[in-house]
């Protein structure tokens, strides 16, 4: 069982910077690739990034390529997602996700409903 932990999220202008934080808690979770995944109001939820195992391969949907980062720290077992340069498209409620025994760009293909566990989400507002 891994439980996740979102925090981070606010209100911000567009332009602006935040990093989002996912705890998780367990003893396995540098078995787990992590991603994030977002949902605005009205929308279906949408994959924004993942990351594998050991770090070493992320993947980003084209919407936030060049401007969102990932990253992880198994050692405190929190991943990361830095956010720059915000857009109002950007808003929305933001969800830590983990899968066992997959890669980076698999999670960016399975989906939400391929996911093993997820936060309750931390929202994200960009003003104009």
């Amino acid at each position: 069982q891994v439980q996740l932990v979102e925090s981070g999220g606010g209100l911000v202008q567009a332009g602006d910077s935040l990093r989002l934080s996912c705890a998780a808690s367990g003893r396995t979770f540098s078995s787990y690739a992590m991603g994030w995944f977002r949902q605005a109001p009205g929308k279906e939820r949408e994959f924004v990034s993942s990351i594998s195992w050991s770090g070493g391969s992320t993947y980003y949907a084209d919407s936030v390529k060049g401007r969102f980062t990932i990253s992880r720290d198994n050692a405190k077992n929190t991943v990361y997602l830095q956010m720059n340069s915000l857009k109002p498209e950007d808003t929305a409620v933001y969800y830590c996700t983990a899968r066992r025994g997959t890669t980076a760009q698999a999670m960016g293909v399975l989906g939400p409903g391929g996911m093993d566990y997820w936060g309750k989400g931390t929202p994200v507002t960009v003003s104009s």
